[in-house]
């Protein structure tokens, strides 16, 4: 059964593992397919935005008749972030969407409007019941600890940023924060963006090692790795209803510590960032 958690401060729990939808427009009966099958198996957090074009139709498609069983999040682009763009591009978003609520709403990465406009349109859609709560994108500890001092308690309820195997930086710093303040760390592009590990590379052939224990793939035991802890979420893209299976099957994968181990020393923490990783 699929893992699922608490999400930040929200009262409900959400599955480790969701479903992202970035550059996913390229195969609309496909990607719909995928994306229902994601459901089927447990994988009721969407992932959307209204950056990534067709991505939300897609979206709409997938959901119909069954809105209830998902929980949906979009991103507001940075240069529509002032109150009243924050509150329109929702709107938007949810025209596209063919709902009326979000579950949760984001500011995809900070821009020139000063975050006390996106905060208080966040705030009345909350009002409005237009969405349930909202987060951020690609913020950095300072970023976060501005913002904490505008919000309200419970606000934001998460952090979506880069991780995977070969990209960790966000454990130095940005994880153990959102982990110190109740905040859920969503993880985006968790296979890399086309950049996995191959079979022949060092860390390759120890994701080979600790999958053929467990008899699974690779990719599923990068996807476990990402949420080992419990602030941890990932969202995967799935190009087809497969794929979907493959990674919702990680969510019921146990590694052992001796497994987490090896992991982490094939693919080492390293340094410090100097900024927030994004892609």
């Amino acid at each position: 059964m699929m893992q699922a958690r608490r999400f930040g401060s929200l009262d409900h729990e959400v599955s480790a593992i969701g479903q992202g939808t970035w550059q996913m427009g390229r195969d609309k009966r496909s990607a719909v397919a995928a994306l229902r099958r994601g459901l089927e198996l447990g994988m009721a957090h969407i992932d959307t935005a209204e950056m990534y074009t067709g991505s939300e139709e897609i979206v709409a498609e997938a959901i119909a008749g069954r809105r209830d069983q998902v929980f949906l999040v979009s991103k507001v682009l940075p240069q529509n972030a002032s109150r009243k763009g924050t509150i329109a591009a929702c709107e938007q978003s949810l025209r596209r969407l063919g709902c009326e609520r979000l579950d949760v709403y984001l500011l995809h990465w900070r821009g020139s409007h000063p975050l006390q406009d996106a905060v208080a349109g966040f705030e009345q859609l909350e009002r409005d019941g237009k969405i349930g709560a909202w987060g951020v994108s690609n913020f950095d500890t300072d970023d976060l600890e501005e913002l904490r001092a505008i919000a309200k308690p419970g606000r934001p309820v998460c952090n979506q940023v880069l991780y995977h195997l070969e990209e960790r930086g966000i454990e130095h710093a940005v994880l153990p924060w959102c982990e110190t303040h109740h905040v859920a760390l969503v993880g985006y592009s968790p296979f890399g963006s086309g950049r996995f590990p191959s079979p022949s590379s060092a860390g390759g052939k120890a994701l080979a090692k600790v999958a053929g224990r467990h008899g699974v793939s690779a990719r599923q035991v990068a996807l476990r790795f990402l949420i080992r802890r419990a602030a941890l979420f990932t969202i995967p893209k799935a190009s087809d209803p497969a794929h979907a299976a493959e990674n919702a099957a990680a969510g019921k994968l146990h590694l052992s510590d001796s497994d987490l181990s090896e992991i982490e020393a094939a693919f080492p923490l390293g340094r410090a960032p100097r900024s927030l990783p994004t892609l």
